[in-house]
């Protein structure tokens, strides 16, 4: 199978869980700005939505948003520590955390990427970010990770929550979230995708 991803993009949260999995494939990049691929393709025919990531499977299906694929990924390995089983309620917790990380903090960084939206406004995402980071904080305050264990939320969280350098913003301003951010960066499969992700740049 094929990641098509960008550096510095929700994509990594993908590329990470299919190196927990140790499951074979192939990184492709994809220019943001050109939309070609770094196989020579037309990204637009992969995914017409244009963004990343997409993984394309050895039968030419492609699947695209992050957590879906990073569920798809996970089914793949049955008993794996990363995703609860399909069916369960541990699993409908992981779909609450992973649709929170959507909808709250990938979507509520999208705007401050805008250089048309005035500093004015972003301070307005802003606040809601933080009061988000105050829930993601009393929640890692009493475990590690967000399912207790190490799973595809805390692989997407940490990706998006790369980000805030971007914005000015710094993460030491939420110890907890801080170390939470420390923790994931040690795992050897994180340090492995973001060392072959700049290797692409």
């Amino acid at each position: 199978m094929k990641l098509y991803f960008a550096p510095m993009t929700c994509s990594l949260s993908p590329h990470i869980v299919l190196r927990e999995l140790n499951i074979a494939f192939e990184l492709v990049r994809v220019d943001n700005r050109t939309k070609q691929t770094a196989d020579g393709l037309n990204f637009l025919d992969i995914n017409p939505k244009g963004y990343v990531a997409a993984l394309v499977l050895d039968n030419g299906n492609v699947l695209t948003e992050g957590p879906a694929i990073v569920q798809y990924l996970a089914d793949l390995v049955p008993g794996n520590a990363l995703a609860p089983a399909n069916g369960t309620w541990e699993r409908v917790r992981l779909q609450e955390w992973l649709n929170f990380i959507t909808s709250e903090i990938h979507s509520g960084c999208t705007p401050l990427f805008n250089a048309d939206i005035p500093e004015s406004i972003k301070a307005i995402f802003k606040q809601k970010l933080f009061k988000r980071f105050d829930y993601l904080t009393g929640s890692l305050r009493q475990q590690d990770y967000l399912m207790g264990t190490f799973g595809l939320a805390d692989s997407y969280l940490f990706t998006v929550l790369k980000w805030l350098p971007f914005f000015d913003m710094d993460i030491q301003e939420w110890p907890v979230l801080a170390a939470f951010m420390a923790r994931i960066e040690a795992r050897p499969s994180v340090r492995a995708a973001i060392a072959a992700e700049r290797a692409h740049y």
